[in-house]
């Protein structure tokens, strides 16, 4: 088997992660990007990402061809899967999105087929969980007349600067040879290079534990931060004395939610329980920052008055993108709005889609001169750019300010973290 021009590849699923590699790909090879979301391939097929991360104009001039039709994978000899991997209300993994998909893809596999799985799962997923519905759907062998691979998502959402080109790719194979055509396949277009790994269980391994460490080290600054405030000295000025040591790792507070960090330590921890270790300090950072809203929930609310209406400035789960799935900031809201009256905005998220989503009306329009408290919660650099004067307008003569991640670095600010 070579790596041919002549190869189709076919992109399962088009958001964060799958959207970007159909644009690279297509400029090197024929590319169909499949969605199950109608709306989504009409959008696209508009030349429209509401994610914001490849812009109109490049759509325009992508040569990849969007579908929700399944049959248009018939002619693909390369899958890559690109799903959500989320996790169920008990923390445990729910690989629906991923089984589903594999049945998908079985369908259309043929002789010297290769599927490759970016979403992030739990050590073995790829072989113990996809394979077999591999082989089973499309009657083939595997490792015979079809071949996986594994090759992890590392793309920072909403960030330009670290985009899928600039971040050097891991990848895997399920034998040495289709490792190699796997990395020679993203060696394309990746601009940072590749990195071989031993094997898909070492790569899958790589991925999950990236965003574990980040999550504990988010939830270790969180617990400093909970641990300074009672000291009465700003989490801030001691993260930027402590950082004038050279080996000091430089991580803040934050509210940890999203698809990513928020989850990812779950599906390590769900494998780490099944093989008979209980992972104390992984599941303890969770807790941290699960609860974190909560605490700062209840310490802004002690300065509020009980009729107080409430501007809360920020629902996505990160700053500068769109997306509000496991929100913490949004999380923080729901707490607030269920003691007081809390007016909610984000100049990222369409209003009608979020009621649609979270049955929760957003504001299109801030009023002027009519809230008691403005608290920002998310730092989109809208927000910033909305200038601190504007911001306060929206406020009554003597209203509070909370701008919790500290976006202005005001004086007036009542408190933050």
């Amino acid at each position: 088997m070579k790596l041919k021009k002549k190869n189709i590849l076919g992109i399962v699923g088009l958001g964060y992660v799958g959207l970007p590699l159909a644009f690279e790909f297509s400029k090197y090879f024929e590319v169909i990007g499949f969605d199950i979301n109608k709306n989504r391939v009409k959008e696209l097929r508009n030349n429209f990402d509401e994610n914001n991360e490849i812009s109109n104009s490049k759509l325009k001039n992508s040569k990849v061809k969007y579908s929700s039709s399944p049959d248009d994978l018939k002619k693909c000899n390369i899958f890559i899967i690109t799903v959500p991997t989320p996790v169920l209300k008990n923390k445990k993994p729910d690989l629906r999105p991923l089984k589903n998909s594999s049945i998908l893809v079985a369908k259309y596999l043929k002789k010297n087929s290769i599927v490759i799985y970016e979403s992030t799962v739990f050590p073995g997923c790829t072989e113990e969980v996809c394979v077999p519905l591999l082989a089973k759907f499309s009657e083939l062998k595997y490792n015979i007349d079809f071949f996986c691979g594994y090759s992890p998502e590392r793309i920072n959402f909403g960030d330009k600067k670290h985009s899928l080109t600039s971040i050097k790719k891991i990848t895997s194979g399920s034998s040495p040879q289709i490792s190699n055509i796997i990395d020679k396949l993203y060696a394309r277009i990746i601009k940072a290079g590749t990195y071989k790994a031993k094997s898909i269980k070492v790569a899958e391994t790589a991925k999950v534990i990236e965003n574990t460490q980040r999550d504990l080290n988010i939830a270790l600054v969180n617990e400093f931060s909970m641990i300074f405030d009672r000291l009465n000295i700003k989490t801030t000025d001691v993260l930027k004395a402590a950082l004038t040591k050279w080996n000091f790792l430089d991580f803040k507070p934050g509210l940890v939610g999203g698809h990513c960090i928020g989850v990812d330590p779950y599906y390590l921890t769900f494998k780490s329980k099944k093989i008979g270790y209980n992972p104390k300090l992984i599941l303890r950072g969770r807790k941290i920052n699960d609860e974190f809203p909560k605490y700062i929930a209840n310490k802004i609310s002690k300065k509020f008055k009980k009729k107080s209406k409430i501007l809360f400035m920020g629902a996505s789960f990160k700053n500068d993108i769109p997306d509000y799935r496991n929100s913490k900031s949004l999380s923080l809201y729901k707490l607030l709005n269920k003691k007081y009256n809390v007016d909610i905005y984000d100049p990222l998220i369409d209003p009608n889609k979020f009621f649609k989503d979270q049955k929760i009306k957003m504001l299109k329009k801030i009023k002027k001169n009519y809230y008691d408290v403005i608290i920002i919660s998310v730092q989109h650099m809208k927000i910033k750019r909305m200038g601190l004067k504007k911001i306060l307008k929206f406020g009554k003569k003597n209203s509070l300010f909370f701008d919790i991640f500290d976006l202005f670095k005001s004086k007036i600010n009542q408190w933050s973290l």
